[in-house]
């Protein structure tokens, strides 16, 4: 795996912000002629995101782990067609990635963590990211940024009391995770993008 190449990874829960920075990172490489390619999850290639439009409608109300196993599928099309074929080619930007299974699925719906982590290991067998901002933030401000919310989709709609528990998960997964680098999405977002921006730079520098 180059180094100067990472897959980095953007996760948190709704409102934290995370596709506004990948946004800004993709803006920048692109300014700067880096090769780079930016997924998000679920979705990404043409098959994942027709899981996506089934997760994410609000006439579905699929079980636990039915949403589980629509996660594993999208995540499964995406290696195979999309990231197996850049990996260490080119910087690989993931809107959420396989610790948003175990954040949402484990520590949220209470589903086996062993059974998660053991297909995530079968789909990604030597596939690591190398970078991974978790961003975080405050009960006040998740629900001012979720009533704003014009499009709200199934995974908008949830109790605070659900948010809480999948953020305390994420805080879990993170401890202990050197390649983890925690934003405080209630800071001002000029302040963070840099933040953001200065770790991938150092790590390609």
């Amino acid at each position: 795996m180059s180094k100067k190449k990472p897959l980095i990874v953007f996760e948190g829960i709704e409102g934290t912000g995370k596709t506004t920075l990948i946004n800004y990172i993709s803006t920048y490489l692109r300014k700067k002629k880096i090769n780079f390619i930016k997924i998000r999850e679920p979705g990404g290639n043409k098959n994942s995101e027709l899981i996506r439009r089934l997760i994410l409608n609000k006439k579905n109300k699929f079980n636990s782990f039915t949403d589980l196993m629509l996660y594993f599928a999208a995540r499964s099309e995406n290696i195979e067609k999309i990231i197996n074929k850049h990996y260490g080619k080119k910087i690989i930007l993931i809107d959420r990635f396989i610790d948003s299974t175990l954040a949402y699925q484990h520590y949220g719906m209470k589903l086996d963590k062993l059974l998660i982590n053991k297909i995530n290991k079968i789909l990604l067998k030597k596939i690591e990211p190398q970078i991974t901002f978790l961003n975080l933030i405050s009960e006040k401000n998740l629900k001012k940024r979720l009533n704003l919310r014009k499009n709200k989709n199934r995974y908008d709609s949830f109790k605070i009391k659900f948010y809480k528990k999948v953020q305390n998960g994420f805080l879990k997964i993170s401890k202990n995770r050197r390649n983890y680098i925690l934003i405080n999405s209630n800071n001002n977002l000029v302040e963070n993008k840099k933040k953001v921006l200065n770790h991938i730079l150092k790590f390609l520098n």
